[in-house]
């Protein structure tokens, strides 16, 4: 095997998207490893360090915690009356279908069962958001190109 029957395969073995591909003759042997299975562990381990610092913080400032706790019974109690609309994935939340696009929804529109609020971006596809309710959006809480979770609330509704 020469060198350009190595860059060959390499070039395969990176279009095909595997993680290792090992070849053996009786008098060669190469294997050729890519990065695909190192970047799924980065995903993974970086929400860990997110839910790690909080806890973190949270000793060291007890007595915030505590002062916090009834304001957010009390937006809690406000938010109660809104129906939430919720990532069914998990993404990249998007406002607008295209960068030269306007956004599908604003605070204060009125959206019905059906009306497309946002478009996720999950593997390369870009899903649209449907809402489930009518009413007027209260609240985006999320920024627009950010990563959402599964089950993250998105939009308040005010179904009245």
């Amino acid at each position: 095997m020469d060198i350009k029957d190595i860059q060959n395969l390499i070039k395969f073995v990176s279009k095909a998207e595997v993680s290792e591909v090992k070849y053996k003759t009786k008098d060669f042997e190469i294997t050729i490893k890519t990065p695909l299975g190192g970047n799924e562990v980065s995903y993974v381990a970086q929400p860990a360090m997110y839910q790690q610092a909080p806890q973190q913080a949270a000793p060291g400032h007890a007595p915030a915690p505590v002062s916090a706790g009834p304001e957010k019974t009390e937006a809690a109690s406000d938010d109660s009356k809104y129906v939430t609309i919720k990532s069914p994935m998990i993404g990249t939340f998007y406002r607008k279908p295209s960068p030269d696009k306007e956004v599908f929804v604003n605070v204060g529109d009125e959206v019905s069962n059906g009306k497309v609020v946002c478009v996720i971006e999950a593997m390369k596809l870009f899903n649209q958001i449907e809402s489930e309710v009518s009413g007027k959006i209260v609240k985006i809480l999320v920024d627009d190109a950010t990563p959402v979770e599964y089950d993250q609330p998105l939009f308040l509704v005010d179904p009245s």
